[in-house]
């Protein structure tokens, strides 16, 4: 099903780590034709080695994600495509405050968050900002099935201060449209009506704020 998506030009789609971000954004790209920009993790030499030792690997992951978002944020959202002008991303670069947030210690996190400020003023702000919510046992059942060794470890406690950590800082972002949409009652990679359904929600009208939806 090819679908319209007038409305916005530039999409972000954030989540929690096994929420699905990726499958739908892909999908979403190749059915409007729009550029679509993935983060690129699956190569961080830190990410195995930060599961087996948070505290020890947390500030060089963090850093290294920093340098890496923004690289390819800065080179891909500069493009000019008029073939492909709108864009779907499966990250923010709001997230690597996010995590630093959950993963860093006070010093880490302050000398941190003075970097990100410097970098994040000069990157675009999308259009609209979709989070795709689950509760924290689906999470961890999604991410068992996907069979990321290194992501086998993640405990429920963890995933919790993430979510919690993206609401707080959703709740800054009032100049923003911001859509979070409840999806566990939805399997949107396997069933095509109810892709179709929440594709349909996210190419829809929004003012600026949050918008919450459930499904």
């Amino acid at each position: 099903m090819k679908l319209k998506q007038d409305l916005y030009n530039f999409i972000v789609i954030e989540g929690n780590i096994g929420a699905g971000k990726t499958t739908l954004a892909t999908r979403m790209a190749e059915d409007t034709n729009a550029r679509l920009i993935l983060e690129q993790f699956a190569d961080n030499p830190f990410l195995p080695k930060f599961y087996e030792n948070r505290e020890k690997y947390a500030f060089p992951l963090e850093m290294s994600f920093l340098a890496e978002r923004y690289r390819q944020l800065k080179e891909e959202l500069g493009k000019q495509d008029l073939f492909q002008p709108k864009m779907i991303s499966d990250y923010y670069f709001l997230k690597s405050l996010i995590f630093a947030k959950a993963n860093l210690n006070d010093a880490e996190y302050e000398l941190y968050t003075r970097l990100f400020h410097i970098i994040n003023d000069s990157l675009p702000k999308p259009d609209l900002f979709v989070y795709l919510y689950h509760s924290t046992p689906q999470l961890l059942l999604n991410i068992k099935k996907r069979g990321r060794p290194y992501e086998q470890n993640i405990t429920a406690e963890y995933l919790n201060e993430i979510q919690d950590a993206y609401f707080d800082f959703l709740k800054q972002l009032g100049e923003q449209r911001i859509l979070i949409i409840d999806v566990n009652a939805f399997d949107f990679a396997q069933s095509e009506e109810h892709y179709s359904h929440i594709s349909g929600i996210i190419n829809s009208p929004y003012n600026a704020g949050i918008t919450r939806v459930t499904l």
